[in-house]
């Protein structure tokens, strides 16, 4: 999909939505290619068949990420560092690696089955929107770690994400909504509501393809995106 090329310099993870919008145009644009997540951007592209007798598109594994981002130094995180995502209702558990927005793009998944965590978001107990990112299929593999949250039935209100941290705490979110955005809707304001909601509340967002599959330029057209607001016992 088309990235900005507009540079923003200085922004860390605590901006608030408040402070995005008086940045001016270039920083939402620069923050609207945050969900610029493609999960399988590549030349190569290769038919497997689905159970259905079907075809899904297997991607090479790479994506553009953000463009004109600069997420600014890492802050140190209060809570433990998450290493582990739960979705019991696509009987989902997978590791999860830590990743960054370097010189403003956000780093791709490692592999199909590991869900990405970005460090210049919100940690595990903190006021924010923890962004998790994960394939939706993969070159050469097929189906990848968040296939069914697209091609599976969608995650409803209540339905639970369970995030465990590296000291084994278990960090559990209750689903508010699923939508597909097309490339298209995801603008810069709104963009900025789904990464920066400015909410008070310990948030989750897990980001992946969705949409139509577009040969020609091996891209999606558009993005899952999965909320949720963490429960406490």
């Amino acid at each position: 999909m088309a990235t900005t090329t507009n540079q923003i310099s200085s922004l860390t993870r605590q901006l608030t939505r408040r402070r995005m919008m008086q940045a001016g145009p270039a920083a939402l644009a620069g923050l609207a290619a945050l969900t610029a997540v493609g999960m399988g951007a590549s030349a190569a592209r290769q038919e497997v068949a689905t159970s259905s007798g079907g075809t899904v598109p297997t991607t090479g594994g790479a994506r553009p990420g953000p463009m004109g981002f600069d997420a600014g130094p890492v802050a140190l995180k209060n809570g433990p560092r998450p290493i582990a995502v739960n979705i019991d209702k696509f009987a989902i558990y997978a590791d999860v690696e830590q990743l960054n927005i370097v010189d403003g793009a956000m780093q791709n998944p490692t592999g199909p089955f590991v869900v990405s965590w970005y460090a210049e978001t919100a940690g595990l107990g903190e006021i924010g929107n923890i962004v998790l990112a994960g394939h939706v299929d993969y070159w050469n593999v097929g189906p990848a770690v968040f296939y069914d949250i697209f091609w599976g039935e969608q995650m409803t209100e209540g339905d639970r994400i369970n995030v465990t941290g590296e000291d084994g705490t278990v960090f559990s979110y209750d689903v508010q909504f699923q939508k597909l955005y097309s490339v298209e809707e995801l603008t810069p304001e709104v963009i900025t509501d789904l990464i920066f909601p400015g909410s008070k509340a310990e948030l989750i967002t897990l980001i992946t393809c969705g949409g139509e599959f577009d040969a020609t330029t091996s891209e999606y057209n558009a993005r899952v995106i999965v909320r949720g607001k963490r429960i406490k016992a």
